[in-house]
């Protein structure tokens, strides 16, 4: 309650209010100092000629009395206009669509739980908002442009109005709650502040990060970031892979994106309790059964075996790395855990 009256919207609503209690107070007063009413007498006399509701006086009046009742008349009609304006300005300046809107933001910030934060709304930081929603991960959006504002709430996106670099603002977007971080805004100094402030915040958070120049991917790791990625050295290794292996890069991208064709490669962490530890590959019956290849497995403390032997076998706490068609991954995933298609963590934990 005291957040809305330190509010623009708040102070203006205390002065309606605040004139409201004057013109009682005004019109109380008078008729007691001039007809000598009791205060209740006075209040209620006040109270039906402001409101012109028009019933009875209490007291007859004498012509003093009369023309104090045609001011208070008056001082209340003139109030009413005020009061009207006043609020009709409020709404044409937005301020109650902007409190509201406010307010509804910082009940979902509340809730969440388990979320990502992406520190900048560009271009890197549209795809990978994108990507999450499609795969059902919350996110909560930090911009400090007030120029993106009008996309991300055509949109309907969770975000904070705010610089990244300022801890309040990531104590706000729930950072404390959060399961990783992305930031990528434009400045690589920011990106270090950010990473770096964020990690004080959080120790077990999950940071990934942009490096716009050469040699800041280091300051990164070193402010705290799990990933550090370059986009520039990333979009050119792509280009030199169209040219000399073009028929591997478009599968790849097929597969990675599910769009094209039916076909996705996806990744999911065995649970401690899955029957399938202790069983080998060819025994899971994931190709047989569900037309499905492994393309790796990585075990719990980071070793990644590739192209794993028939006999290989399965761990808790193993991510399964699997191409397939869509609907045998979903199928299969249904089967294996109880709670539907669970992918691992980008850290596979």
């Amino acid at each position: 309650m005291r957040g809305f009256f330190n509010s623009a919207i708040g102070r203006r609503v205390a002065v309606i209010v605040a004139i409201m209690i004057a013109l009682l107070a005004f019109g109380t007063g008078g008729y007691m100092f001039l007809q000598h009413y009791s205060f209740i007498a006075a209040l209620y006399m006040t109270v039906i000629t402001l409101s012109t509701v028009g019933f009875t006086e209490v007291h007859p009046l004498n012509n003093v009395g009369r023309i104090f009742t045609i001011v208070l008349i008056f001082m209340g009609a003139g109030y009413v206009a005020f009061a009207l304006a006043y609020f009709s300005q409020i709404v044409l300046d937005g301020d109650v669509l902007e409190a509201y809107r406010r307010r509804r933001l910082t009940k979902k910030l509340d809730q969440m739980q388990d979320h990502y934060i992406v520190c900048g709304y560009g271009q890197m930081g549209q795809i990978i908002v994108d990507q999450l929603q499609q795969n059902k991960v919350p996110v909560v959006i930090m911009e400090s442009d007030e120029s993106v504002l009008p996309r991300l709430r055509e949109k309907n996106l969770v975000y904070l109005f705010g610089d990244a670099t300022d801890e309040e603002n990531l104590i706000t977007a729930g950072i404390r709650r959060a399961k990783g971080l992305v930031s990528v805004v434009t400045k690589d100094s920011e990106n270090v502040f950010i990473v770096l402030t964020a990690r004080d915040l959080n120790k077990k958070l999950l940071i990934f990060a942009r490096a716009g120049s050469p040699g800041t991917d280091k300051r990164l790791l070193k402010a705290g970031a799990d990933r550090v990625v370059s986009p520039y050295a990333i979009g050119a290794v792509r280009i030199a892979h169209n040219i000399l292996r073009p028929t591997v890069t478009d599968f790849l991208e097929l597969a990675l994106s599910g769009e094209g064709m039916d076909l996705r490669m996806e990744e999911m962490r065995i649970p401690d309790d899955s029957k399938l530890v202790g069983m080998d590959l060819m025994a899971s019956g994931i190709r047989s059964n569900y037309n499905l290849i492994i393309v790796a497995i990585k075990r719990p403390e980071g070793t990644m075996v590739f192209n794993p032997h028939p006999r290989e076998k399965f761990q808790a706490g193993d991510t399964l790395v699997a191409i397939g068609a869509a609907e045998n991954l979903s199928r299969f995933c249904g089967e294996l855990f109880s709670d539907g298609y669970p992918t691992s963590s980008p850290e596979g934990t």
